[in-house]
């Protein structure tokens, strides 16, 4: 597994924030969030973990939607992701396994280069809420490696930034538990907090490279 020193892993985030911010996005973003290592004063990390809020998109262009499947061979573009993004970024266009434009994938496209050790979930709902879904669907299948870490910093929310959540990334200044410790406070026991810990670790062992998974809650 690769390592990223820790300030080259703040500088990442604040450059996909920079994207997020002033580039047309292939659907409207809301919130960027980092969450686990990088929020702990780990140096090195093994993965630096971007979590972005988007919208869904409802209204664009969708009588465009032939001409892109012609030009690009992907369904849905002017429907599921912009038609101004695909124009301007066509290189990031990314389909999923039954041929429609994918919103996680494209983002992960336009955002991370492949062989980055980044993983980026993107989901219609708030970090916070997901956490707590997830979590749910967790325990209901007595599955933790999918849960969701809750110590989570948000470093863009709603067109403004946070320079204080970047400054106290950078001096190591925000204070977490383990994990364990942070799935006690959502509601599990100790022994089931250190079982789903356990999980998540021992799946995030096995992961390289970009790796991307999209949500809707």
């Amino acid at each position: 597994m690769s390592e990223l020193a820790r300030e080259a892993a703040i500088d990442r985030a604040v450059e996909i924030v920079d994207a997020v911010a002033e580039q047309t996005m292939p659907v409207p973003v809301r919130e960027v969030w980092v969450y686990g290592d990088v929020a702990l004063g780990l140096d090195p990390i093994d993965r630096l973990d971007v979590y972005l809020t988007k919208d869904i998109l409802l209204r664009d262009d969708a009588d465009r939607e032939p001409e892109f499947r012609e030009r690009l061979g992907v369904e849905g573009v002017g429907k599921t992701v912009r038609a101004a993004w695909a124009d301007e970024y066509p290189e990031y266009v990314r389909a999923n396994a039954s041929g429609h434009a994918a919103p996680e994938q494209c983002l992960a496209a336009h955002l991370l280069e492949a062989s980055e050790p980044i993983h980026l979930e993107v989901c219609n709902a708030s970090f916070e809420d997901n956490v707590t879904q997830r979590l749910k669907g967790a325990r209901a299948r007595g599955n933790y490696k999918q849960l969701l870490d809750p110590r989570g910093v948000c470093l863009w929310a709603e067109g403004q930034r946070s320079d204080s959540a970047v400054r106290k990334l950078r001096e190591s200044e925000l204070a977490f538990p383990t994990l364990s410790g942070a799935l006690e406070t959502l509601g599990m026991d100790p022994a089931e907090a250190d079982e789903a810990a356990d999980a998540v670790r021992e799946y995030r062992e096995r992961q390289d490279g970009r790796t991307v998974r999209g949500d809707v809650v």
